[in-house]
């Protein structure tokens, strides 16, 4: 007797037990409401060539070929600089008047050269007239002429240093900017004595609505730097903006101070964010042979020392999956184990998702 009563409440424990459970799996069912439904992204997983990612420092500069360097033509005192270091200049404005002698001594030369030509076609008229009357001879004629065409070479010889040096007369030479853009070098200041042997430059003007960014190259990578790679620029002024081109040139040579060897990548400059001098850090991609399924880096999940996805089928059926990650370059993430082609990661809204399943 007693024993069936046991065997009587064992069942109904049992029983008990099961119900319980059964009320706990329907408690843990997950299923995506309409509104998280509409607001879930998800991406297909694929097979592609595997990217790799090399980090090297470097810095921007402007471009080589849309930048001049200004020198003084002349020495003289700088009576006035319009102009500050960074601002934008158009071509043709003026930059700096310096007074100098030697701008006063090529005005002479403009008025001798004038007279020259004056004295010169007057003496081709006089003799001219004296051939025709018969009081001299031919040769008189031709040396005249020869004269004035030698005086009118030198008054345009002139002229045209004038144009070159943007003198407009007086004693005053003018610094005129060759070209529009910023000045990225200023080495000139208002009174301040120039020499006419100083062989410095004076102003940089360089156009940046394209710069460069320049890598230095450790030995160790050399290899694997290949020109069309393609490359992402970040600088401590934009830290969450990215740059992108590709490595148009490789300076085959290594520096001696810095034990690297320079690549440069092209950049368009829109709204000259970027500057010359600023500190870069410059990412280089590019494929290598082998293939490995590929997902975007957000739908990863990191917990626990371990990485996982979230494997969507339905609104239903949502699954934990533990990944592998072999290498994440940017916004792909390349996994070994875990996944299979074909499969939709959840790349938004996951970590919610996650979090009511798992917790």
């Amino acid at each position: 007797m007693r024993t069936a009563i046991a065997i009587i409440f064992s069942v109904a424990f049992l029983a008990s037990c099961k119900n319980e459970n059964k009320k706990e799996e329907l408690k843990q069912t997950f299923v995506l409401s309409d509104k998280m439904l509409s607001t879930t992204k998800t991406s297909t997983t694929t097979t592609v060539g595997l990217l790799n990612e090399l980090n090297f420092y470097g810095k921007i500069t402007a471009d080589n070929n849309k930048m001049i360097e200004v020198f003084p033509i002349v020495g003289g005192n700088v009576t006035k600089v319009y102009v500050e270091l960074g601002d934008y200049v158009t071509k043709g404005q003026l930059l700096a008047t310096i007074r100098s002698t030697e701008v006063a001594s090529f005005e002479k030369e403009l008025d001798d050269a004038k007279n020259d030509v004056i004295v010169a076609r007057n003496n081709v008229k006089v003799a001219q007239e004296l051939f025709e009357g018969k009081l001299s001879a031919e040769r008189d004629v031709i040396e005249a002429k020869s004269q004035l065409d030698k005086a009118q070479s030198q008054l345009h010889r002139i002229q045209e240093t004038y144009k070159i040096y943007n003198i407009n007369g007086g004693a005053t030479f003018e610094v005129r900017s060759p070209l529009s853009g910023f000045v990225i070098q200023k080495n000139i200041n208002q009174d301040m004595l120039l020499r006419s042997d100083k062989s410095d430059n004076i102003f940089d003007i360089a156009q940046i609505d394209d710069v460069w960014a320049i890598a230095n190259v450790n030995e160790s990578d050399i290899n694997q730097v290949k020109l069309g790679i393609d490359a992402a620029v970040t600088t401590l002024s934009y830290p969450d903006k990215k740059f992108y081109g590709k490595v148009d040139k490789i300076f085959n040579i290594i520096d001696p101070e810095t034990k690297a060897m320079k690549v440069r990548i092209k950049l368009n400059n829109e709204g000259f964010l970027l500057k010359p001098e600023m500190r870069a850090t410059i990412k280089l991609s590019y494929n290598e042979s082998r293939q490995m399924t590929a997902i975007p880096s957000e739908a990863v999940i990191f917990d626990k020392s371990k990485s996982y996805v979230m494997i969507f089928k339905d609104r239903n059926n949502i699954e934990t999956r533990q990944v592998e990650v072999f290498r994440q370059v940017g916004d792909k993430t390349f996994v070994i184990s875990g996944l299979q082609d074909g499969e939709k990661v959840i790349t938004n809204n996951q970590l919610l998702i996650y979090d009511a399943l798992n917790d």
